[in-house]
């Protein structure tokens, strides 16, 4: 079997989100890859190194194109050249007109609640092309029974259209040996006592309610301080704004994109890590902090609940007294902080990119697919 795979997600420098679960599908996919299940993987450009390596059964190919890529010249391609038995789209869109069956992932319909946090152009594409690829793909996954509840609500797709097949996480946050390489000069300061935030700075994940929360805990911890980590997104400055009205520089600290190696250390010198959240179609994140035995205060909505199970503190995102309520029960119980770091680690068991990959070959080796 011969299973094709758009790769370009994966394809870049600096990988989050959907780029992190591409590139460890390709990973795991790499250690499957033998005579009987073979993989090419397409990109618009040149493999970056970090990328698997070539095999006689695992193979790249460069579709050159640029405007219309998935439109023009990756159909064009797949028509003229070898087709594999499936195609695998792991970001929501396939290509139009595709002489292939088709397998895509969905991972979260935050557009349709938060539509002002999406430029017009890629509103219209998320909406659209994800519609397309939900009704022509063979079988859709999603990465959370949240997820799927939201595609059969908005695209009124069939539930048994569906595959629900949770997100793995970095298993090398679980190891505690060798340590992580030291972080780098410019990386944010390793505090003593801090919470922290990791993610796209973007209204949605309710970073400016986390700010009013903090301004409430400094009031008994005058030593706590925030690290936000993450890439600027869309309406960031308003987050930057605020911090400084409220005279906070010197304890917010934005850190910016931050590396693998840096992102674990801070997990694993946290106090507490807190997402926020207004919506997430899975949430990553927590699940990284408890690998590590960092405690995690999480939004009670969307798909954390069923993500992060028993393992964290809830508390409703849209109120900052019981946001800080929760964060300062972390904070100052010993016993509390114990249990959830117990449950923590238990509980990420039950999530690897190992099992995520076995489950999505499955749904791609299935015979109801690949038959006719």
């Amino acid at each position: 079997m011969l299973i094709g795979i758009d790769g370009n997600e994966a394809n870049v420098m600096e990988k989050v989100g959907v780029s992190m679960y591409t590139f460890n599908l390709l990973k795991e996919f790499h250690k499957h890859a033998d005579s009987s299940t073979q993989f090419i993987t397409y990109l618009r450009n040149t493999p970056q190194t970090d990328l698997p390596e070539e095999n006689d059964n695992f193979k790249y190919v460069v579709v050159s194109g640029s405007f219309a890529w998935s439109h023009f010249f990756f159909p064009l391609h797949l028509f003229t050249h070898k087709k594999p038995d499936i195609l695998f789209c792991p970001a929501h869109y396939i290509p139009r007109f595709c002489p292939v069956k088709t397998v895509v992932t969905i991972h979260d319909l935050a557009y349709f609640y938060y539509p002002n946090e999406f430029l017009p152009k890629d509103l219209f594409k998320l909406k659209n092309w994800t519609n397309y690829a939900l009704k022509k793909s063979s079988k859709v996954i999603s990465v959370s029974e949240n997820t799927k509840k939201d595609i059969v609500k908005f695209y009124k797709i069939p539930e048994n259209k569906i595959q629900v097949i949770h997100n793995g996480f970095n298993p090398s946050l679980l190891s505690s040996s060798p340590p992580p390489p030291p972080i780098s000069p410019s990386s944010p300061p390793l505090l003593s006592k801090y919470i922290l935030y990791v993610g796209t700075l973007q209204p949605r994940k309710n970073i400016s309610a986390l700010i009013d929360a903090f301004v409430i805990l400094k009031k008994d911890h005058l030593d706590l301080s925030l690290i936000l980590a993450g890439k600027k997104g869309w309406l960031y400055d308003e987050i930057f704004e605020k911090v400084k009205n409220l005279n906070l520089e010197k304890s917010v600290i934005f850190s910016g994109y931050i590396s693998e190696a840096e992102k674990n250390e801070l997990y694993k010198n946290a106090s507490v890590f807190v997402l926020p959240s207004l919506y997430e179609g899975f949430g990553n994140t927590p699940l990284e902090a408890l690998a590590v035995g960092t405690p995690v205060a999480v939004s009670n909505n969307s798909s954390l609940p069923e993500i992060c199970g028993d393992a964290c503190l809830y508390f409703d995102p849209n109120d900052t007294i019981d946001m800080a309520k929760k964060i300062d029960m972390i904070l100052t119980d010993p016993n509390l902080r114990q249990i959830l770091i117990n449950k923590g680690k238990e509980h990420v068991k039950q999530f690897s990119w190992e099992s995520c990959a076995k489950e999505t070959l499955e749904v791609l080796r299935d015979p109801e697919i690949n038959s006719g």
